[in-house]
């Protein structure tokens, strides 16, 4: 498909995020978006670099929560302010992309030839390269099939931490209906999806603002009566009156006008410390280490070391956190249930105020 220069894209970065699978690194008060996951800067900042490859600066918006101010103007210092969105409550993506949609179409210089990209601020992707060809192939296709579109990924295993995407009818090259979404399956049933061709839902998305809001006043009764608050004006009002609501459960699991494009691009969401070993280097003996790390006799290790050193001896297959004042460790293969852990900890220490 050749890109359509009449279409006006827009990208929206969600900053959210509590920070609870990376800790103790990341915490409520410094979530993951603001850890050197990938490379040496954060994933924020790596996240805004490929923004840029497909939208104007000017046509790039951050969604977040106040609490993040700091860490924004720490790192994204150039970043103007007028374009970052401070949501008055935590209320999930869907009203987050609501009111995202309701902004471009008062910014936009053609409103009705506008196109939004949604991406997670927490996500490693690469090349860059093949990333923008993609999303402004995705662009056109959203734009001219008035379809809410979502970029599907091809599996490289039977992940169980994922939710996948069944593909139907091709509607244009490398564009197909979605079928049904499917959420985070056992092993034995992840395996069959990757071996029938299901793609993982990335949670990346390109859709028109007019259809998204057309259709969140169509399917999603939990809030449709609120977006005549948007037009108005009234944020904080529209966020008192909405539920917390994802927009995979509010909406895009109810509308019919839904399809996804094969990413050409290599991604992961990184959703555990386990999962650094896949996208960072590591040395002879498997370890990966950030920081302060001094590793004697270790094996398949992750090693972190912010806030003073890490020494670790004769470890395999181990997790060594060293940060917010807090010293985790954990076998590698338990490291997903971290967000269990967590609950069964004292706040102040969730926290990283230990």
């Amino acid at each position: 498909m050749n890109e359509d220069p009449g279409f006006e894209r827009w990208v929206v970065l969600l900053a959210g995020g509590i920070g609870s699978r990376f800790w103790p690194a990341s915490t409520r008060r410094r979530p993951k978006q603001f850890l050197p996951l990938a490379t040496t800067q954060p994933l924020i900042v790596d996240t805004i670099d490929r923004a840029r490859s497909i939208a104007p600066q000017s046509n790039i918006l951050i969604v977040t929560g106040e609490h993040l101010r700091a860490h924004l103007q720490q790192y994204l210092p150039d970043f103007p302010v007028d374009q970052i969105m401070f949501e008055p409550q935590a209320r999930g993506t869907g009203p987050a992309l609501a009111w995202a949609a309701r902004e471009i179409l008062t910014r936009a210089l053609q409103p009705d030839r506008s196109v939004m990209v949604s991406l997670h601020s927490d996500h490693v992707i690469r090349p860059k390269e093949l990333f923008a060809t993609s999303v402004r192939q995705a662009v056109e296709a959203a734009g001219r099939l008035n379809q809410l579109l979502t970029i599907g990924v091809s599996p490289s295993r039977p992940d169980t931490g994922y939710g996948y995407i069944e593909v139907g009818t091709e509607l244009a090259p490398n564009v197909f209906k979605v079928r049904r979404f499917i959420e985070k399956p056992d092993h034995e049933v992840a395996h069959q999806y990757v071996t029938r061709g299901f793609l993982w839902n990335s949670g990346m998305f390109v859709w028109r603002p007019q259809l998204l809001l057309s259709e969140l006043g169509a399917h999603t009764p939990e809030f449709a009566g609120e977006l005549v608050r948007l037009e108005d004006g009234d944020v904080p009002g529209f966020f008192a009156g909405v539920p917390h609501l994802s927009i995979d459960h509010g909406l895009l699991e109810r509308s019919s006008r839904i399809a996804v494009t094969r990413a050409q691009f290599e991604w992961d969401d990184v959703g555990t410390w386990a999962a650094l070993r896949r996208i960072r280097e590591r040395d002879s003996q498997g370890n990966l280490s950030v920081g302060d790390v001094y590793a004697d006799g270790c094996t398949d290790s992750v090693l972190w070391g912010e806030d003073g050193p890490v020494v670790a001896f004769g470890l395999d297959d181990i997790v060594v956190v060293r940060a917010s004042g807090i010293t985790f460790v954990a076998p590698i293969q338990r490291a997903n249930e971290l967000k269990d852990l967590l609950a069964r900890l004292p706040q102040n220490i969730q926290d990283g105020l230990a």
